[in-house]
Order: C-alpha cells, then sequence, then structure tokens
C-alpha cells in the first residue's frame, strides 16, 4: 500500500538528500532536501563542479581524484567537508555514499545519497540517553501505546513483576492490578490521552507475582508525542512507596497511640468510684482503640476485703480456674447485642464443678454484673496468673477477629482484666497496639487501686468519726437537745467535724462544736484527739477562754510532734541540720496544717440559765428567743486553735426560758454556690418558729437550707433552754463558825425530806459536815451551800480559798485527815473546781430507784486506815 510519509518521521530527523553527478563529472540533478541541507537552490548548484561548489580549496586535488575514480564505477562513502558557497568557513560534515550509474546512452554517472552527520549523532546521542534512562532507571518504566498496551518496560519494572522485558509488550494494566484498580488506572490513563494534562503521585495498590504482601507505588504519567506534536502513547514512572506508606501507617498509628494516651490521662481517674473508673477506660478505647471491650474486676476489691490484694486472685488447685471476678463494664462500637469476647466464663454455681468447660459448654459471655470466674487454662486466666496480656484465639464463626486479654496490674498487684476485641475487617492487633493497650490497663488500674485504697482510708476514717461523736442524743440537766450530722459522699473525704455534750459538776453542761482544716483520715484522727483533749480539760471545770488556751497549746503539740521550738544546726546556731531532722521537720509543717481548727465551747448553768461562750475562729452561735428573730451572738471569733499567740475572750448570755440555742459547721451555711452571708441569713430564716418540737426544728432547717449535701460534712447541735426549777434548788449562805457545820447539816436534811428523798438524807448529812468542816477548816470567807435536784443529787459548798483539796492517806495514829477518802467512797463522784471568787467542793448521788443501797464492803472501810 502505497502512503505518504507522516510528518515528523525518522527521515525528518536524519535529514537524508541526495544528488547525481553527470558523466562530465557536473551535478545534473539537485533534491529539494539537498537545497534545504546545503543552503543552495538547485540554479545555483546544477552544472557546477561539486568538488570547486562544496569542497575546501585545501581538499580539491584529492577531491577531483575521487570524482574520477567514481566515474570510473567506483563506489565510495566517506565523511566530506563541506561549505557553502560564499563563505570561507567549514559548515558542516556529510556521510556520503556515492552509488555508481549509468545514463541511458551508455555513459558513467554517479547517484550521491548525503546525510548531515551532525543529525546523526544527535540522533546517536538521543538513543543512547533514552536507552540509559530507560534501561538503567531504579524506578519502574513503562511506555503504553495509545490502545493502553504496554509498548515498552524497562529491566526494573520487569523485576518487580517477573519475565523479561519483552514479556510484557502488548500486556494491559489487568495483567497487573486487581480488577478495582486496573479499572482506575485505566481510566486515568484515558484522561491523560485524552487532555494532555500529566498526572502525578498516582497512588496504586496491588501484589506482585511471588510478593508476601500488597505493595504501594506512586506513579507519574504523561502523554508522549511525535516530532509533528502526534500523541503516540503515555509514559509512566512507578515508584515503590511501600516502605513510606508502612512509616506512615507507623507514624499514623503512633499519633493515634500519643492521642489516646493523652485522652485517657484527661479522662481516666476522674472518679473515685471504681465501676466509673472502669467506664471511663471502655469510653477511651471504644471506638478509638477496638470495636469491643470490657472490664472484670476481682470481687474481693468490690466488696472492700481487708485481706491482701494478692489474695483476690489467688489461684487453688489447677481445676479451680480463676478467683471471682464480676463484670462492672461493657462497650461496644458495633452493636450492644453482639456476642461476647471471650468464651469459657463460667458464673454463678457452675464455677463449684471445677475444671475447664466441656466443649461446646460455653455459657456465653458473663452479663454486666456478674460474677464469674475463667477456666483455668483459658487466655484469660492465665493473664491474672502471669501478669502479662495473652492472644485470646477469634472464632472463625463469628465476628471478633483479634482479642487481647490484658491484666490490669498496679504497683505489682493485679486487680482485674480488660479485654479488648476488633471485629472482622479491622486490623488485628500488633505490637504496638499490644504495648498500648498494657499501657491503658496500667493506667485505670492505678486509678482503680487508688480508688480502692481512698475508699479503705475514707471508711476507716468514717467508722473512727462515728466512734468519736455522742451516741444518740445526749441528755443534759435542763436543755433539750438535739443534733444532726450528715457526713460527706463516697466522693468526698471524710473532714473533721465533731460536736459533743459534755456533763460538768453542777449539772452545768459544756457543749462543743468543732471543724478541723483538712480531709481525710489524718483529719479525723486530728478530730479525735481534739475531742478527747476538749473532754479531759472540761472536766478540770475550766473556764471556756481557759479551755481553748489549753486546746490552742494541745493543737500545736500535735501539728508539732517534737514539741516546742527547735533550734537549727549545732547549738542552736544556723548551721546546716541532718538531712534526716530537715525531712522531720517538713512533716512536722504538713501535719501542722491538719491541726489547725475552729471550736466554739459553750457552758450552761441551768440553775441561773447563763451560758458562757468563748469562740476560737468558728462561727458565731444563733440564739431564737420565743417571740423575737433569731440572731446571731456576738462572740469575739478569735484565732483557730493551732495559730496561737491570742487570748481568747469569753461572752456571759443569759437566755430565756423556751429559747433555742444552735452551734453547728459551716458546711451547713455555705457552699460553692452560696456565700457565707446568704447562708447565715437562710438559717436565721429556718429558725423562725423555735417552739415547735426540737427534732422537727433540726429537720426543717436541713430540708429548707441549700446545704448541697455531700460537699462537706455537716454538724448541727440544737439546744432548748430549760432552767432548773425554783424547787429543785436549795441555796444557803453560812457563816464562817463552827456552829455552821449542824446547820448545813439541818438544812441538807430539811430539803431532802421536802424532796422525798428519805434514803439519801444520812449520807448527805454525812458527806454535808464533811465538806463544811473542810470549807472552815482550809478556807477563807462566807461559806455556799446549794443542794441541785435534776436526774442526780448534787451538793456543792463554796468559799473563798484558792487551795483545792487533796485526798491523802491518814497515818493510823491520825485522828483526822480521813474525810475526803469518806467522801469519794459514800458518793458516785466528787471533785472541786475553781471559781471567779474562790472554788466550789461537790459530790454528786444518785437517786434512789427503789433499791437498798449497797452497803461498803469492810475492804472499802479499812482503806480509810
Amino acid at each position: 500500500m502505497w502512503q505518504s510519509s507522516p510528518p515528523g518521521s525518522i527521515y525528518d530527523y536524519i535529514r537524508v538528500a541526495s544528488f547525481s553527478i553527470g558523466p562530465d563529472g557536473l551535478i545534473e540533478q539537485w533534491s529539494r532536501r539537498a537545497a534545504a541541507l546545503f543552503g543552495m537552490a538547485s540554479d545555483e548548484v546544477v552544472g557546477k563542479d561539486p568538488v570547486e561548489a562544496f569542497m575546501p580549496a585545501e581538499l580539491r586535488p584529492e577531491a577531483h581524484l575521487r570524482i574520477g575514480e567514481i566515474l570510473d564505477g567506483k563506489e565510495w562513502t566517506g565523511l566530506v567537508p563541506f561549505r557553502i558557497p560564499g563563505d570561507g568557513a567549514v559548515r558542516g560534515l556529510a556521510e556520503i555514499y556515492v552509488m555508481p550509474s549509468e545514463t541511458g546512452s551508455g555513459e558513467r554517472a554517479a547517484l550521491c545519497i548525503v546525510v548531515d552527520v551532525r543529525a546523526l549523532r544527535l540522533i546517536e546521542t538521543d538513543l543512547a540517553a533514552s536507552q540509559a534512562i530507560f534501561g538503567q532507571s531504579p524506578f519502574g518504566f513503562v511506555l503504553f501505546g495509545t490502545d493502553f498496551t504496554v509498548v515498552r518496560a524497562n529491566k526494573r519494572f520487569a523485576t518487580v513483576f517477573g519475565g523479561e522485558v519483552d514479556d510484557h509488550r502488548g500486556r494491559t494494566v489487568g495483567d497487573y492490578l486487581a480488577p478495582s484498580e486496573a479499572e482506575r488506572l485505566t481510566a486515568t490513563l484515558e484522561r491523560v490521552l485524552r487532555t494532555g494534562d500529566a498526572v502525578t503521585d498516582l497512588q496504586l495498590v496491588g501484589t506482585p507475582p511471588g510478593a508476601p504482601g500488597r505493595r504501594h507505588w506512586s506513579m507519574n504519567l504523561y502523554r508522549v508525542h511525535s516530532g509533528s506534536g502526534r500523541p503516540i502513547g503515555i509514559a509512566g514512572l512507578a515508584t515503590d512507596v511501600t516502605q513510606r506508606h508502612i512509616a506512615a501507617r507507623e507514624a499514623a498509628s503512633a499519633r493515634r497511640n500519643l492521642a489516646l494516651l493523652n485522652e485517657a490521662s484527661a479522662r481516666i481517674g476522674n472518679s473515685l468510684d471504681l465501676e466509673t473508673t472502669a467506664r471511663e477506660l471502655l469510653d477511651v478505647a471504644v471506638p478509638g482503640f477496638c470495636d469491643l471491650a470490657s472490664v472484670d474486676l476481682y470481687q474481693g476489691l468490690l466488696t472492700g476485703e481487708e485481706a491482701s490484694p494478692s489474695s483476690w486472685g489467688g489461684h487453688h488447685e489447677s481445676g479451680a480456674g480463676s478467683a471471682e471476678l464480676r463484670r462492672v463494664a461493657h462497650a461496644s462500637a458495633v452493636s450492644d447485642a453482639l456476642p461476647g469476647v471471650i468464651p469459657g466464663a463460667r458464673t454463678g454455681d457452675d464455677t463449684e464443678s471445677g475444671g475447664d468447660p466441656e466443649p461446646g459448654g460455653d455459657t456465653g459471655p458473663p452479663a454486666l454484673g456478674s460474677v464469674h470466674r475463667y477456666p483455668f487454662h483459658s487466655p484469660c486466666a492465665a493473664a491474672l496468673r502471669s501478669g502479662r496480656a495473652e492472644d485470646v484465639p477469634g472464632d472463625e464463626r463469628g465476628f471478633v477477629h483479634s482479642t487481647l486479654a490484658v491484666p490490669m496490674v498496679a504497683h505489682d498487684v493485679v486487680v482485674g482484666l480488660v479485654q479488648f476485641s476488633r471485629a472482622k475487617g479491622s486490623e488485628p492487633f500488633g505490637e504496638r497496639d499490644r504495648a498500648l493497650a498494657t499501657e491503658l490497663a496500667a493506667r485505670a488500674a492505678v486509678c482503680i487501686d487508688n480508688a480502692r485504697l481512698y475508699r479503705r482510708e475514707h471508711e476507716r476514717a468514717l467508722i473512727l468519726q462515728r466512734s468519736l461523736l455522742p451516741p444518740g442524743d445526749p441528755e443534759a440537766a435542763g436543755l433539750d437537745i438535739a443534733c444532726r450530722y450528715l457526713p460527706g459522699n463516697t466522693a468526698t473525704e471524710v473532714g473533721g467535724d465533731w460536736f459533743d455534750v459534755i456533763e460538768l459538776p453542777g449539772h452545768r453542761t459544756a457543749l462543743v462544736v468543732g471543724d478541723v482544716m483538712g480531709r481525710g483520715l489524718r483529719a479525723a484522727v486530728a478530730m479525735g484527739e481534739l475531742r478527747t483533749a476538749v473532754r479531759t480539760l472540761a472536766l478540770l471545770d475550766l473556764e471556756p477562754a481557759e479551755v481553748l488556751s489549753a486546746l490552742d497549746e494541745v493543737a500545736r503539740g500535735l501539728g508539732n510532734p517534737g514539741g516546742g521550738e527547735h533550734s537549727e544546726g549545732f547549738g542552736g546556731g544556723g548551721g546546716a541540720q541532718w538531712p534526716a531532722r530537715a525531712a522531720h521537720k517538713s512533716r512536722e509543717a504538713d501535719l501542722s496544717e491538719v491541726y489547725l481548727a475552729t471550736c466554739v465551747y459553750a457552758v450552761y448553768d441551768p440553775v441561773t440559765r447563763r451560758c458562757t461562750f468563748a469562740n476560737a475562729g468558728h462561727l458565731p452561735p444563733v440564739v431564737a428567743e420565743p417571740g423575737e428573730p433569731a440572731m446571731l451572738l456576738d462572740v469575739p471569733p478569735g484565732m483557730p486553735l493551732g495559730v496561737g499567740g491570742e487570748p481568747f475572750e469569753e461572752v456571759e448570755v443569759e437566755l430565756k426560758e423556751g429559747a433555742l440555742l444552735a452551734l453547728y459547721t459551716d458546711g451547713l451555711v455555705e457552699s460553692r454556690d452560696h456565700p457565707l452571708d446568704e447562708g447565715l441569713d437562710a438559717f436565721r430564716q429556718a429558725l423562725a418558729e423555735p417552739s415547735q418540737p426540737l427534732e422537727d426544728v433540726c429537720d426543717h432547717v436541713l430540708t429548707t437550707l441549700d446545704t448541697r449535701h455531700g460537699e462537706d460534712d455537716i454538724a448541727l447541735l440544737m439546744a432548748r433552754i430549760q432552767g432548773l426549777a425554783p424547787d429543785a434548788v436549795g441555796d444557803w449562805r453560812l457563816p464562817r463558825e463552827l456552829r455552821s457545820v449542824a446547820r448545813a447539816r439541818e438544812l441538807a436534811r430539811a430539803q431532802l425530806l421536802s424532796w422525798d428523798l428519805d434514803d439519801l438524807v444520812d449520807t448527805t448529812e454525812l458527806l454535808v459536815s464533811e465538806l463544811v468542816t473542810n470549807a472552815l477548816r482550809y478556807g477563807e470567807g462566807e461559806i455556799r451551800l446549794r443542794l441541785l435536784r435534776d436526774r442526780t443529787l448534787v451538793c456543792e459548798v463554796w468559799d473563798a480559798g484558792l487551795v483545792q483539796p487533796r485526798r491523802r492517806r491518814a497515818r493510823d495514829t491520825d485522828e483526822g485527815g480521813r474525810g475526803l477518802q469518806l467522801v469519794g467512797l459514800l458518793s458516785a463522784a466528787w471533785g472541786a473546781r475553781r471559781t471567779p471568787r474562790g472554788k466550789t467542793v461537790w459530790f454528786e448521788l444518785a437517786l434512789p430507784d427503789g433499791e437498798p443501797a449497797p452497803e461498803l464492803s469492810v475492804e472499802q472501810l479499812l482503806s480509810m486506815y
């Protein structure tokens, strides 16, 4: 078939020209390509000697010889320099192939084929460069034709996909890639061929023959044109980026793991509740790390057993399996109804049989809240025993294909097990995932163990706190008392609030409310120590301000176990301390904060209905008198206990019959949402009707005030004033003379007979006579005798002397010195206290209950001699 050579053919590149030489050695014919090559038209060349026309002068003699040889019929091929006429410089180098010919008359002539050597060299260079790029490239190089079949591929391409280079000619993309990827590449080739727009970094995934796994390639495609610009195919350069993908995936996994750990740090452990902490762990893990997850904690941990933590997970004989665990949390990102992660857990009575379950006998995953065991040979039991994560085989019929059983280890103690599972379609767990799962479980375990330790401390502090509070509703002479104590909830540490009701001599009563600054077990211990100190000081019958001053010294001594001031260095100088001593002082500084406390101390006398208050930085008492609005008593607050350096002041208030006195802690009137002033106003308004039953008043206060119960402990002590009736008091003043002893006996007898206390007359006369005699002998000034009848009979003898009575053992030859021994034997209690103008010696007798009074034993009588 005849066809014209398309533009841009090989002949355009090599620039082949021709001309002919006649028998006379002159040019007869001159082609257009020769005109283009030599830059001379045919009319300028035809009829001329080619040697004279093209050759330099120095080459002409030899050139004429060559022309002669050619005309004699000899073929010749050679390189011939040529010049363009009119220009003396050599312009080029031509390769000429001379073929002898004959004219029609039989004369010899020649046909000359001329090629520009420069064009040949350029083509050779281009071919060499193309071959170097194509053959020596470390990247896969492939050339697709316009029909998208492989026209040419380099050796690197053949190395990846197998076979020799020539074996790939004619193949299509479907021979290398999966159908989906092949369709995507074909569509891209069509677009590049149609538009001419290059495509860079086209990501392809495939599996080369014999390769162990999938590979990733980045491919650049561009359209290839002929010299005339006609598209002749598409060139592709493929780079294997599998390692880059692996590195990118690992980097993304590392970023995800760091993000998960960061989220875990922020979200796990915000609660001190064990179950809540387990749910927080699953909120972080699902779905960011896995598709399903569950948490089991040891039953002994949840029930708060005081046994060693190692006993929770103790394994018995080999057939017994794991210790009892409870499923406390479960989460799924797929469906709540999907089957469980680990088969083989046994619940309820099934655990009694021991051993592993029979094949096919799984009862399914434990239900949320159920108690179960894992069979001894199961991966979960192995993880609990070893403290290391274990792989759990997936169920080929199920949807879970990868599970990690990770023990929750805190401080070398296993507290439970968390299981992470991934469903089919998700990437199975790898080593990085195992490390992350272990870290997540460890963080949750530490939080759970901290919650366990906190709960144990909280319960101990609560027990200690309850044991130190007055049992039931305390009783006191001349007072109707009701109290309420509301501890903080389980999320709040135990505080140091306390209240107390202490009976004092003379039917007086001390009312105490205090609050240790700080929380937790140490605060509860500090509260107990201060409460004990208050009771001890109260029994000394000191004035309220003196009690607080002594209590302040006690608080400072508790905060500074060494006692007193410590000098620095050697000999009190400013030298360096021993390291252990410095650490000890640091611990002392911590303790001193715990033993700061506020306290209000009040002493009520039912005879006079007067109450004396002293305050150490506490909230002021509230008094509500009948028909009057409740008011805050103006008691100077003073400094908190443990600060020291400031004296405490006393305020004495006479209270009306039926008045209501309230002592309380700040948890009742102060919260985060309400300032103290608002709380105090609301408290006073809640006491608007103090005539109601006292228990109802307490309940009304707690239900009316927005106490935000749980944020802080609340202590409320309320007392309604009920003074002793006038006929329950006998009060006489006696002159300082001997006959006052007989007069005191007469007055006591008459008063007891009027109270129908005949059984106490003899004992009372004897003891009154002893106390009045001592007042005359050792005391000063006027003598006062007072009898008080309430729940017991109290006798008080007052004088102006300051010397306190002291019991002593009389010698056998002594005629006296046994009076106080007799008082101690015959009375239920006795003692002495200072008064503003002297002292008071008192004794107390129990009221008769119809039973005869016990007689003194011989040993008791002989103890006086």
